[in-house]
């Protein structure tokens, strides 16, 4: 089965992948977006996706509570 990870929004796409890279820096990844991600292991390409949806769900929801 294949996965695709399709942008609802693609006016988005900018801004997610500028937080992709801010939380890959925190985390210690520079150049996340030059690098090969094949190189990294499954735990180091997780916490990225993992940090950058807690996020999300955090913005929305303090969005959702008029914050």
């Amino acid at each position: 089965m294949a996965r695709t990870n399709r942008i609802v929004v693609p006016e988005a796409r900018m801004a997610l992948n500028q937080m992709k890279a801010e939380i890959a820096s925190e985390l210690g990844l520079s150049n996340y977006e030059s690098i090969d991600k094949g190189n990294l292991s499954s735990r180091q390409n997780g916490y990225v996706g993992g940090y950058m949806t807690k996020r999300l769900v955090e913005t929305a929801q303090r969005n959702l509570a008029g914050k």
